[in-house]
């Protein structure tokens, strides 16, 4: 017996997910669809299958490729797309002999293959269907010469109930899902997390009870506060972030302090912020799909969501690194606190040290959403700048400031951004020096000086930000950083 599998489906149900890779190449517990499909069907004793594609089809045939993974032999027939499946057996008819089991590779059956086929063999005909609380399950076992009678496979319009003149067997553990919504792709992760998709193996091991990682991960077990959770290969989730409910995350995904993932599904690539709350949701990247709703939201703040194949190290993730630098630099500069300290008291007895109040990098949350915080800047009462703002060091040791970025702003300054194009810095952490900082004179026009932090928030990499930090250190030694007037 050999499989013949429907992996056409154009997916536009399911979009944006669709609009990356095909329906049956979605990761559901950490695999794709079809890869769960092909799992049933060694379960089941079958090693040969053709495989119906259309949409990224290169991508799938290099993911999945000739089968010997799974101990199969398999090849590929390409389709428009959502063809008849009529259509495609007679193009497939050379390479079909004997009995064949047809079903599709795009949705998950929730069925066991191989109880599928012991209780067809006891009923005669030249086709058998399968069937689950009265609807089909997009599985049928064809005999020599029952090659017709595909429609139950056909993708989209297939029909709810089959036909009474054609034999069926019930499948009454079976739990079909048809992926036909961003709901139903939802749910279909939570099911397979909790265990209600009989035969959907979830690779990694368990340990603890509920949480099943995968390689390479680290998760605390004290992260699963309540409920079931799956975290897949390459994921770094932070002690203090929490999972509550039912939780898939896909693979090489990292989840920030104090985040909280409530019913929710992470898929592959993407960062989750400090403090960031999901419930309920589909994450991809930078953008949140509402299930309960059906909304696509794009975060353009990636201190939110974003999409590691994007965001850089020098972006939101290298806060660890950031703020060792800066307790480094912290110590190097203390020799210097004294000489401002005395700065200040020339250039104002009554008043040393001033406050300012700045927008900084670290988020808070409130009923309308997450913004950045508002935190004291201090600065000495000098005019010498290397003086003035040693303070803001402390601000890079708590995490309010970068190194290297944005020209901090007031919240009147930030608030008084009208333009789209004024507001692009905010792609790029505020930060002690960068581009505008480093360049600019204090005077500049104000409109000067939010281009350049565009530009550099669009421009941003690695090592721009290693040159701009080696040029913020070489300014310490001219006289510009020392120039008090």
């Amino acid at each position: 017996m050999q499989a013949l599998i429907f992996a056409d489906r154009l997916g536009r149900e399911l979009e944006p997910l669709t609009d990356r890779t095909c329906v049956a190449l979605l990761p559901v517990v950490g695999k794709p669809v079809l890869e769960h499909v092909l799992e049933a069907l060694v379960a089941a004793g079958l090693r040969r299958a053709v495989v119906a594609i259309s949409p990224f089809a290169g991508e799938l045939r290099a993911m999945i490729g000739d089968g010997s993974r799974w101990g199969m032999r398999l090849d590929y027939v390409l389709t428009r797309g959502e063809e008849h499946p009529d259509a495609v057996v007679e193009r497939c008819q050379p390479r079909l002999d004997g009995e064949l089991l047809a079903l599709r590779g795009d949705v998950l059956h929730g069925a066991r293959l191989a109880e599928f086929l012991r209780l067809a063999d006891a009923v005669a005909g030249p086709m058998v269907y399968g069937r689950a609380s009265g609807a089909p399950v997009s599985l049928s076992l064809h005999r020599a010469g029952g090659r017709g009678g595909l429609e139950l496979l056909r993708w989209p319009g297939a029909p709810t109930a089959v036909p009474p003149v054609w034999p069926v067997v019930e499948l009454p553990g079976a739990a079909l899902n048809r992926l036909e919504s961003l709901r139903a792709y939802h749910r279909a992760n939570l099911d397979a997390a909790a265990g209600r998709l009989p035969e959907l193996l979830a690779p990694g091991r368990q340990v603890a009870l509920g949480l099943t990682v995968g390689l390479h991960s680290r998760i605390s077990p004290r992260s699963l506060r309540q409920g079931v959770a799956f975290v897949g290969r390459h994921c770094r989730i932070e002690a203090s972030a929490e999972f509550h409910g039912e939780v898939v995350v896909a693979d090489r995904v990292i989840v920030d302090r104090l985040a909280t993932l409530r019913d929710s599904v992470v898929l592959s690539d993407t960062y989750i912020g400090e403090l960031v709350e999901v419930r309920n949701a589909i994450v991809r990247g930078n953008q949140l799909l509402r299930v309960d709703s059906g909304t696509v939201l794009s975060v353009a703040e990636t201190f939110l969501l974003a999409d590691l194949r994007e965001v850089t190290l020098s972006g939101t993730l290298a806060e660890p690194f950031n703020r060792l630098l800066g307790v480094i630099l912290l110590g190097l500069s203390l020799p210097l606190w004294p000489l401002a300290l005395a700065a200040a008291l020339t250039a104002n007895p009554r008043q040393p040290l001033r406050e300012t109040r700045l927008r900084g990098n670290r988020l808070e949350f409130d009923e309308f959403g997450a913004r950045r915080r508002v935190f004291s800047a201090w600065e000495w009462a000098t005019s010498i700048p290397v003086l003035r703002y040693l303070p803001r060091l402390l601000a890079v040791v708590s995490g309010d400031l970068r190194l290297v970025g944005t020209e901090p702003l007031t919240p009147e300054q930030a608030d008084s951004r009208s333009e789209e194009w004024e507001r692009l810095g905010d792609q790029a952490p505020a930060g002690l020096i960068g581009p505008t900082q480093l360049t600019l004179p204090g005077d500049a026009p104000r409109e000067e000086r939010l281009m350049s932090d565009a530009f550099y928030a669009r421009q941003r990499n690695v090592g721009r930000d290693l040159r701009y930090l080696l040029q913020g250190l070489g300014t310490l030694f001219t006289p510009r950083a020392w120039w008090a007037g």
